[in-house]
């Protein structure tokens, strides 16, 4: 009799892992699977070469400045960010080869500097780069 008490008792304390270790596989296939399909979205930004005489791509490229109050200005003359578009367009037209350049102000918002590029690309121009102030 104690040995019947003694084995019913040992088997009683073990636990069964099977079922928690069909759980963790089945979690860890659910996440391979999820993590393939995750795509990141970011911007291409080609910044201008540092060897670059910065006075010749003034007058070849179309600057975009961006002050510290997310100001725009084109050529030294305030700008709506709804007129962007038109103006890139206007100056695309006078020098078609001109790239667009980005001087944003470092306290500058970067959703007024993403509006300029997005502008600059509505208007033709897939040519745009960032350069610091």
């Amino acid at each position: 009799m104690r040995r019947v008490l003694g084995q019913q008792q040992r088997e009683e304390g073990e636990i069964d892992l099977t079922p928690m270790l069909d759980v963790v596989f089945i979690m860890l296939i659910f996440f391979i699977v999820t993590a393939t399909f995750v795509k990141e979205i970011g911007l291409d930004v080609n910044s201008p070469d540092k060897n670059q005489n910065v006075k010749d791509a003034d007058k070849q490229s179309i600057v975009v400045q961006i002050t510290s109050r997310d100001r725009i200005q084109i050529r030294g003359r305030d700008v709506d960010v709804r007129a962007v578009r038109a103006n890139i367009e206007r100056l695309h037209a006078e020098n078609p080869e001109a790239p667009v350049v980005v001087q944003p102000h470092p306290d500058s918002s970067t959703d007024t500097m993403i509006q300029v590029m997005d502008s600059a690309r509505q208007a033709g121009v897939y040519n745009v780069s960032i350069a610091a102030s």
